[in-house]
């Protein structure tokens, strides 16, 4: 069976690809925005792929049509290629529609749902099965490097965790993609507002994770990290499965953690977990991830893997061997002491939690931040009055004005002003940025996007600069 995939490079449908094409469908796909590591991924896998997107590709790969189209949710009416599966009659799909029908029933299904997080922690849940020997299937919205692909289909009996985005699910379809996973076990990470082009308000993101909670059965947990009043919001809207918490609430707290834990280093390299309901079990986690966040994100896999079988101290051991997913804190490169570092961190939350982590595990040097503000939120300028205090943990922001940005950044980032720098040009901006670095420094450029390969750029530029001052 032939199986066309618009928007094939997004994380989620790339993901979404490999499944398919290890369920033995043939795969061809098309996208406008083509860059690693999805594209690369795709490619290993022998997955046929059109930049660009026209009536044309639906036919390309074998020359007639496909037996079903799914439609990625960044696609909307107006698309060449989608009206030409319209006019034509094609059969079509979402991805998440498609992976609810065809991988999921029958699955123990592990769901990570938040604002920030859920790729490491879906990577970091994923990663404690393996290593307990369970072999689980899994889609997750990047590359997790212990496993060197974002998504695959693991044992028939085995746990599947997917990564649970509240995006909604296509043009054809308004519902936040996890409706359609029905997991035994959902992690609620934390949940803000995000997605302006397509929520009005934080009420109507927790009335969709009101829905997710709806699926999870009675027989299944619900695992929901404490401090996160819009999660209780959400769960005050009815639950009839049982809710475990993890994070940091004291005893005598109504919603007491389950799960809980306590940092050894500040930069959270160290840290002890404690499981109360089993007579204060607990187990200490070494590894090298640093951050608070982070810490917390292990929590809520450590308590997802504990529901699925696995014992703490198992499952600490194993964070020990875990590996950032790629785009996560990924060192990209070294050159002369000053280190390149990416992060998909785009919202402001994000990047301050990205920024305040790298900074306590900064001995010495300097932190350089690179930003994009690229998302659909920030393109809107629904959260641009938080990115000023997002970046305190820098010592100088050097921000990137996209020409698809709807609002100014001069005005908004003037009271950083010499912590602070603006450029509409890559190239400038990497000049910048390499003038300013000295051995030492981190550099940590953080976008949802490719970033016109600024990364190799940055490394590049650094190397002829340090050749220079060697000549």
């Amino acid at each position: 069976m032939h199986l066309h995939i618009i928007g094939i490079c997004g994380t989620f449908m790339g993901s979404l690809a490999l499944l398919a094409r290890e369920r033995g469908y043939r795969v061809s796909g098309s996208d406008a925005n083509v860059y690693p590591p999805m594209s690369t991924q795709l490619k290993n896998a022998g997955i046929a792929l059109q930049e660009g997107y026209g009536a044309e590709n639906l036919d390309a790969a074998t020359g007639s049509a496909p037996a079903l189209v799914v439609v990625g949710n960044a696609l909307s009416r107006g698309n060449p290629e989608v009206e030409a599966v319209l006019n034509r009659g094609l059969a079509y799909t979402s991805g998440a529609q498609w992976l609810g029908e065809h991988v999921l029933p029958g699955r123990n299904v592990i769901a990570v749902a938040g604002t920030h997080g859920k790729t490491t922690t879906a990577s970091m849940l994923a990663w404690l099965l393996e290593s307990a020997g369970q072999n689980p299937g899994f889609l997750i919205g990047g590359v997790p490097r212990n496993f060197g692909v974002s998504a695959r289909l693991g044992g028939a009996d085995a746990p599947f965790v997917v990564e649970a985005d509240e995006y909604d699910t296509a043009f054809f379809d308004k519902r936040s993609k996890f409706v359609h996973y029905r997991p035994n076990i959902a992690v609620l990470n934390n949940l803000e507002f995000d997605h302006a082009d397509i929520f009005s308000d934080l009420a109507a993101i927790e009335r969709q994770f009101h829905h997710l909670v709806r699926t999870v059965p009675g027989n299944g947990k619900i695992l929901v990290a404490n401090g996160q009043p819009a999660l209780e919001r959400a769960l005050a809207q009815g639950v009839w499965t049982p809710v475990a918490r993890f994070g940091k609430a004291a005893k005598e707290d109504a919603n007491a953690s389950e799960w809980q834990l306590a940092l050894e280093h500040a930069d959270a390299s160290r840290f002890a977990v404690t499981h109360a309901v089993e007579d204060g079990d607990d187990a200490v986690v070494e590894w090298s991830l640093t951050g608070e966040y982070n810490a917390y994100n292990a929590l809520g896999a450590l308590a997802a893997a504990h529901a699925c079988g696995v014992d703490l101290a198992r499952g600490c051991a194993a964070l020990a061997r875990f590996e950032n997913p790629h785009r996560r804190q990924e060192v990209r490169g070294e050159v002369a002491g000053v280190q390149v570092i990416d992060d998909f961190a785009h919202h402001p939350t994000a990047i301050a939690a990205t920024l305040s982590g790298l900074r306590a595990a900064t001995a010495r040097g300097r932190l350089l931040a690179v930003i994009e503000p690229r998302s659909n939120t920030m393109r809107l300028g629904a959260l641009k009055a938080q990115l000023n205090a997002s970046v305190a943990s820098a010592d100088h922001a050097f921000w990137y004005q996209p020409a698809k940005l709807g609002w100014s950044l001069a005005s908004l980032i003037a009271p950083q002003g010499e912590r602070a720098s603006l450029h509409d040009d890559i190239d400038a901006l990497v000049a910048a940025v390499v003038s300013r670095a000295e051995a030492g420094d981190r550099i940590v450029v953080m976008s949802n996007g490719g970033f016109g390969g600024i990364h190799q750029r940055l490394l590049d530029a650094l190397e002829r600069a340090h050749a220079g001052s060697r000549a």
